[in-house]
């Protein structure tokens, strides 16, 4: 199909109206506007269904093919990037990353933002979106990067692997990145600057990446039971690419750790709960807590009202104690309901998060936060809680090669990296 003016602007009206009017509202804008086009009507689709991912996923129905096909070639008419995917680039690439861009909407999965997203995140991406200049050449610092795929029983991914300059024979700290929805692993290392701060040789800096064919979005299914387990789904899958890079590079096991942002937050609080015998510390910036949702349905629920998790529908099994826990959150995010990073902390911490008092303070580029250090009490975890005021559903500190980022800050990645070193495993 030819996508013309009129169904692109139906398009970005249905973003608009899933901030403003919630999900409902914006579903049927979307019905209305595949109704109008020939040969289609809108009464067969299925967002929750769609939203699965891929169109097996989505029952692999003849609408559901066909608007995975609409968005798709809607995409590549309005953006330049997409070709860069066939050369190793990211398909965020290029002038802009969607036909919605402008939309407001977020990269985040599972649950909520769209009814056509894998999780939250929306085909509206790309508001936010990382610039042309984003590149391969543009994370690569004074190290290299090099591209592996990791293939194991609860399947296959590709991933990144940083190798900073002073790389040798020591063995150094390993940090595994989670992008969220619509992102890459070049957007992700591009946002979040981490390369940057793994030279010399401070640590390697993985960044798995998420297939479209699992996830229409892009995004990590932190939603659903089978892959919040451990030894089973997309947990299993990431744990075992960790070890992937553990077998094949100078890694030193006492300081392996995991971070996300929104999706990827919410699958790095998986990992580690459900492997704290491989990771040491975890980092979580706008993100959701183990158990937040069971799926599609109750993750938009919780994402909209920051619900607690029920500590029943908990699934992922954990295989030792609360890991040390970093926690970023903007008090400003309507995607990711500031509460949840409330329950990651109190889940961790216990009583004592109640009890500790925030220090105040102000970022160089402007955003002022609230800093509460929590330290482990009665065997529990240190925990830092970060909130950032004013600030949204976006990397703080982040570059703006990136997307879904805040340089106004703090530097979310720096005090990240040094939380994580500071928190090794116990010898």
């Amino acid at each position: 199909m030819n996508m013309n003016d009129d169904f692109l602007k139906s398009m970005q009206d249905a973003a608009r109206l899933l901030q403003t009017a919630g999900p409902q509202e914006a579903t049927a804008a979307i019905q209305r506007a595949l109704g109008a086009l020939p040969g289609q009507t809108g009464a067969g689709f299925d967002p929750a269904a769609f939203a699965q991912g891929s169109a097996a996923s989505a029952g692999a129905t003849a609408l559901g093919a066909a608007v995975a096909a609409k968005v798709a070639e809607a995409t590549r008419a309005a953006t330049a990037g997409f070709a860069a995917q066939a050369a190793g680039g990211s398909p965020l690439a290029g002038a802009g990353t969607s036909p919605f861009a402008g939309a407001g909407a977020s990269p985040f999965a599972g649950a909520a933002a769209s009814p056509f997203a894998g999780a939250a995140a929306s085909p509206f991406a790309g508001a936010a979106g990382r610039p042309a200049s984003a590149n391969a050449a543009t994370v690569e610092d004074t190290g290299h990067t090099v591209r592996r795929t990791f293939t194991g029983p609860a399947g296959s991914r590709d991933y990144l692997l940083y190798i900073p300059s002073g790389y040798a024979d020591t063995p150094l700290p390993l940090v595994v990145m989670l992008h969220g929805c619509t992102q890459d692993g070049v957007d992700f290392a591009a946002g979040t600057g981490m390369n940057r701060l793994a030279e010399p040789g401070v640590c390697l800096v993985a960044y798995p990446i998420q297939r479209q064919s699992d996830n229409m979005s892009k995004c990590w299914n932190w939603f659903r039971p089978g892959d919040q387990v451990r030894g089973g789904g997309e947990a299993a899958l990431l744990a075992g690419l960790t070890e992937d890079i553990l077998a094949n590079y100078k890694v030193d096991r006492r300081r392996v750790y995991v971070a996300g942002l929104s999706a990827g937050g919410a699958m790095a609080a998986i990992l580690g709960h459900a492997y704290p015998d491989l990771y040491a510390a975890v980092g979580v910036h706008s993100g959701l807590d183990v158990g937040a949702a069971r799926d599609i349905p109750s993750a938009m629920a919780a994402m909209k009202s920051g619900q607690a998790p029920s500590r029943n529908t908990v699934t992922a099994k954990s295989k030792g104690p609360a890991l040390p826990t970093i926690v970023f959150q903007g008090d400003a995010d309507t995607t990711v309901h500031p509460q949840h990073a409330e329950h990651i902390v109190r889940r961790i911490s216990g009583p004592a998060s109640a009890k500790a008092a925030a220090d105040r303070g102000e970022a160089a580029g402007g955003r002022s936060y609230s800093k509460k250090v929590i330290p482990g009490e009665d065997g529990r975890a240190d925990v830092e809680h970060w909130t950032i005021h004013g600030a949204g559903h976006a990397w703080a500190g982040g570059d703006r090669a990136g997307s879904y980022t805040d340089p106004m800050g703090p530097d979310a990645s720096r005090e990240m990296l040094r939380f994580f070193l500071a928190h090794p495993k116990a010898a």
